[in-house]
């Protein structure tokens, strides 16, 4: 059986705006079409509800057939640029002349994303293509852009596309044929073209603070993007931005919270440090007559690159080698499996490595690696696995569907049932920690595999191969030796790198209570601490270890609600800024995003920005303040969510305590689970107020239950 939510499916590059644009109401009525945006097939989430897909330039058809048998009025059509340089055009004549009354949403991203990126064939500007519809008949046009200065001067009707859904509402309600023109740059492309110097790099990184961070997964809502992404951490999951894979989108910014933070980054000095071994030659693993290599990965990452740099390696050393790239939708963060035969013979017959025939398995992607029609080519007893055990969250753990696995463990255990021996090395917080980026882990595994003995061809030959890809040759050729280094030594590594080690989650009662009771003396005072610890004690001697942990961790929770005062303790929290110092300097100038409720009730819908020493002085009155929470004089405290989190607290003992009164031996389980409740209520204003509705009603079920 596959690992759960281990299904790595293909998913919208980080900040695509293909992610946004094909959003749209629950209900809506949409046609799927040809291009990265035919992904919303594999989503689903906020995609509408899916009427057939056609072929290129027949788009909207399926409409034309089924709108005189349907109560339904409106249809909205995806198309791509690239189809509509094709045919597209064609389809919306058509619509026209059949009478339809349908939106498409002619999604401008100037590439043809899905086959390399180039420029369609034909190209036209917005404005032609505007005044090629408006001749065509079409009833409305309406252009969404993140940028409608650009437009200024022109007759063209243009909105923020911030007002995506208020447009796109707007033109359902006409009769006819209404075109909405989404002008937003290919994420992918963009990024390629800052890396050539041909476009500007945002100066402002979007980082996340961690403890002020609910995990409510609004901002992952909002942007469906892969950049944001979830982390454990010893208060709960939470959400942080994968900077190495970021496009500067912003569209997470959206998310109702205070946690998002804009930093300016500053002066950061990134040396690759000397190796800290002397690189030795390896003992061979196989004879090397033939060995067969199956690298599974993620789509975007290299894996291909890899494949190609060890099939050239074998051929610099004289050999023959051929591989097999099964792609399919790589460039969108599919799965990606190549498979590469390398022998002193003419490579003849089956690439594929079929049942059992694997003598290598590197495992760029650990996920991928674990699953069964990877593993059934590895040999008990035979293969060896090569792995990278960083989890790379798929788009389903993303989105919040699914728990984030806290380690590899589970995935790395299966594999070792099924293959000889494992080399474990996570490559890419190695990576990161030396290059500040996740791209050259799959160099850093391969090299790992040469020093395990497990590729039949020289480490010079590895190395010209490297230089003659062309392709970032000294840091390729370092991120190669150091996975080398790492099997050789990996203590010796980790001492000299110092890569981020994962939060070692506190597990006895004591531990659990040693960080919360610290916790909450900052939040209020030693006296509130004492009580909590109290209770905690009195709930574990009633329920046993196991239900006073989880009692621990739910009760701490709710009494540490992340009022004002409490957002202001966290955003000046040492550890917090200390991350941030590491990655982008001491010298980093940092924003802070906020939509007070204060500000919110007076009809205020955006966040405010407080920078550089205003946020601190802001922040230290506010936490200065602390001593005023639940009086009077708690000008915050009468807001109706803060009235329900103060309510909360109270709830959940007495939920907890009638759960003690029908503890037995058989229900500790339901019990624990029901104490487990609390991490339910997580977010700020109405995202809050909507899980505590949620806490309540399984709260009431589960207590039945027992």
């Amino acid at each position: 059986m596959p690992l759960a939510g281990a299904a790595r499916t293909p998913y919208f590059c980080s900040g695509c705006p293909h992610n946004t644009s094909t959003k749209t109401a629950d209900g809506t009525l949409v046609g799927v079409g040809i291009g990265c945006h035919v992904m919303i097939a594999i989503d689903g989430d906020q995609r509408g509800t899916q009427i057939g897909m056609t072929q290129m330039g027949g788009e909207g058809a399926q409409w034309l057939g089924l709108a005189p048998f349907t109560d339904d009025r409106h249809f909205v059509q995806n198309l791509g640029d690239g189809t509509f340089h094709h045919s597209g055009s064609l389809a919306v004549r058509a619509a026209v002349a059949g009478g339809a009354t349908m939106t498409y949403k002619l999604l401008y991203n100037d590439a043809v994303a899905m086959t390399g990126g180039q420029q369609a064939v034909g190209r036209l500007s917005v404005p032609e293509i505007v005044a090629l519809l408006t001749t065509e008949g079409v009833r409305k046009v309406v252009v969404t852009t993140d940028d409608p200065a650009k437009y200024r001067g022109t007759a063209i009707d243009v909105r923020h596309r911030d007002t995506f859904a208020e447009v796109e509402a707007e033109l359902a309600a006409l009769d006819g044929v209404t075109v909405l023109i989404h002008d937003d740059r290919c994420a992918a492309e963009e990024r390629r073209l800052r890396k050539r110097g041909k476009l500007p790099t945002p100066a402002e990184k979007v980082v996340i603070n961690e403890r002020v961070c609910e995990g409510c997964g609004d901002c992952g809502d909002q942007s469906t993007c892969l950049s944001v992404q979830p982390v454990a951490t010893e208060f709960g999951r939470k959400t942080h931005i994968h900077q190495s894979s970021c496009n500067s989108d912003l569209s997470c910014l959206k998310g109702d919270c205070p946690s998002f933070l804009l930093v300016e980054p500053g002066t950061v000095r990134r040396v690759v440090p000397e190796l800290p071994v002397a690189l030795t030659e390896p003992e061979p693993r196989f004879d090397g007559i033939e060995t067969l290599v199956r690298m599974p990965g993620i789509g975007g990452t290299g894996v291909v690159t890899a494949s190609q740099i060890l099939q050239m390696a074998a051929h610099v050393d004289g050999r023959f080698a051929a591989g097999l790239e099964q792609v399919g939708l790589a460039q969108k963060g599919g799965p990606v499996v190549s498979d590469v035969r390398i022998a002193k013979q003419p490579v003849r017959g089956a690439l594929r490595a079929s049942r059992g025939t694997a003598d290598v398995l590197i495992g760029f992607d650990v996920l991928g690696a674990a699953d069964p029609a990877n593993l059934a080519a590895a040999r008990a007893g035979h293969t060896v696995a090569v792995l990278n055990t960083a989890i790379v969250p798929t788009a389903a753990m993303v989105s919040g569907r699914l728990l984030l696995p806290g380690a590899a463990d589970e995935a790395v255990s299966r594999i070792a049932d099924a293959v000889a021996d494992v080399v474990a090395v996570d490559a890419q917080a190695l990576a990161e920690a030396l290059f500040g980026d996740h791209m050259p882990t799959n160099m850093l595994l391969l090299g790992a595999a040469y020093q395990a003995g497990c590729l039949p061809v020289s480490a010079d030959a590895l190395e010209e191969a490297i230089r003659l890809n062309g392709s970032a040759v000294e840091q390729t050729l370092a991120a190669f030796r150091w996975g080398r280094a790492a099997v050789l030594d990996a203590d010796a590594v980790r001492a000299a790198v110092h890569p981020q080690t994962p939060v070692v989650r506190a597990e006895t009662l004591d531990e659990v209570l040693a960080v919360r009771v610290e916790d909450l003396t900052g939040f209020q005072d030693a006296a509130l601490a004492g009580r909590y610890a109290e209770e905690v004690r009195r709930v574990a001697a009633l329920g046993g270890e196991e239900v006073g942990v989880a009692y621990a961790r739910g009760l701490h929770k709710l009494m540490a609600y992340k009022d004002e005062y409490e957002v202001a303790r966290l955003h000046l929290d040492p550890v917090e800024k200390a991350r941030r110092d590491a990655e982008f300097g001491p010298d980093a100038r940092t924003s802070v995003l906020l939509h007070p409720p204060v500000l919110r009730a007076l009809g205020m819908r955006t966040k405010i920005r407080l920078s550089g020493r205003a946020a601190e002085v802001a922040f230290r009155g506010l936490r200065a303040a602390k001593g005023l929470r639940g009086t009077a004089f708690d000008l915050f405290g009468y807001a109706c969510v803060r009235r329900v989190e103060r309510e909360l607290v109270g709830e959940y003992q007495a939920l907890v305590r009638a759960a003690l009164e029908r503890l037995t031996a058989d229900n500790v389980a339901q019990v624990v689970a029901i104490a487990e409740l609390a991490d339910e209520v997580k977010g700020y204003e109405d995202i809050k107020l909507a899980n505590v509705a949620r806490f309540r009603g399984q709260a009431a079920e589960a207590l039945g239950a027992l």
